[in-house]
């Protein structure tokens, strides 16, 4: 029996997407509507009444959220020390 080809960790960490999809399926038959639509209406409607975190999600995804800065010690710059082990120190 041989091994899968190719990496299949991100399939592995899609089961929660998964789960959530065949729920919005399940919802949808059940009510005649897309209920993905039906949430994004929510999210939208609640951004409008200045839910914080609804215009959070929002900014995050249609402009992704913003970069994490690496930073050192006391929230200086992150300061990188090479050291040679054959070297005599």
């Amino acid at each position: 029996m041989a091994a899968p080809k190719g990496n299949q960790n991100a399939a592995k960490a899609k089961i929660w997407s998964a789960a959530i999809e065949r729920a919005l399926a399940e919802k949808s038959r059940a009510k005649g509507k897309v209920m993905l639509d039906e949430c994004a209406r929510a999210l939208v409607d609640k951004a409008a009444e200045g839910d914080v975190p609804a215009l959070k999600e929002i900014g995050d995804r249609l402009e992704g959220k913003p970069v994490q800065g690496i930073t050192g010690a006391d929230g200086g710059p992150l300061v990188v020390q090479l050291a040679n082990a054959d070297a005599d120190i």
